[in-house]
């Protein structure tokens, strides 16, 4: 069984990708709340069971899953109230909380508790999420197996270092919203030059979505040797591209990506 402690966008969506992915029944899930009636809520809403509280919720699931769905800010308030049940049944405990680490997730627990960091992103609402998976050395292979198995139904999982979080963070976390600002980008030069503005996101979307899925075809080719395939000599794409450089196009992805590892590792105290 898998209990979910917050039912909200992210929780909700994984939830919904869980069941719809068939890899997981209505049945299989229960969500706990800020209250009961928000709990019950959140169940009536998902199709799935309810549990009066964060302890009952860990009791009901045993040596289940629990994903803690809060804010970073709320952990404190919620892990010392599961940890007793947590461990005395062994509970996987999976956190998707930002910039919590293992240490401080097992600092409020029994000691020995398989614990579970995940980073998913914003794509987990369609089932496209890219997710970072870290286990702590209590969790078995199985365990981890059944937690990966479960963030597969949103998207792809990739088993990362704890000490590599910030640049997943930032290369698959926050990158959406980079892209979301280079289709706006392209639009907006699409509307510049006469397209409606709802015509030019399509094809700007569809186009950035053809070739995302070409590199991810054939990862064994780099995203640069597709790009040289695009640039005919003396041709459109190629003055496009030297444009993009003399503008500092690469520099400027780089030097974004840096600065959200930065501030994530400055979030973190360290």
């Amino acid at each position: 069984m898998i209990g979910f402690i917050g039912a909200g966008a992210m929780g909700g969506a994984i939830i919904r990708g869980a069941i719809a992915s068939g890899n997981f029944s209505a049945d299989d899930v229960v969500v706990s709340g800020s209250s009961p009636e928000a709990a019950a809520a959140s169940a009536q809403a998902l199709g799935v069971s309810a549990a009066g509280s964060n302890a009952d919720l860990v009791a009901k699931v045993g040596a289940g899953i629990v994903v803690l769905a809060v804010k970073p800010q709320v952990l404190p308030h919620v892990l010392p109230g599961i940890r007793e049940e947590a461990g005395k049944h062994g509970t996987v405990i999976v956190s998707i909380a930002a910039g919590t680490t293992l240490e401080t997730l097992a600092s409020f627990m029994e000691h020995a508790q398989p614990i579970v960091r995940i980073m998913p992103n914003v794509a987990a609402s369609i089932r496209k999420s890219m997710t970072a998976l870290c286990p702590n050395e209590f969790v078995g292979p199985e365990q981890e197996a059944e937690v990966a198995r479960l963030f597969e139904s949103v998207g792809q999982v990739a088993t990362v270092a704890e000490k590599d979080f910030s640049i997943f963070s930032a290369i698959a976390g926050c990158s959406p919203a980079y892209t979301f600002t280079y289709i706006d980008a392209m639009a907006r030069a699409g509307v510049k030059n006469g397209l409606r503005k709802d015509a030019a996101v399509r094809m700007a979307a569809q186009a950035v979505l053809g070739a995302a899925q070409m590199v991810l075809d054939d990862l064994s080719t780099t995203p640069m040797t597709l790009a040289d395939s695009v640039q005919s000599p003396g041709g459109t794409t190629v003055a496009g591209i030297v444009a993009l450089e003399e503008a500092g196009f690469g520099a400027a992805i780089v030097k974004g990506v840096q600065a959200s590892v930065d501030k994530d590792i400055a979030l973190q105290g360290k």
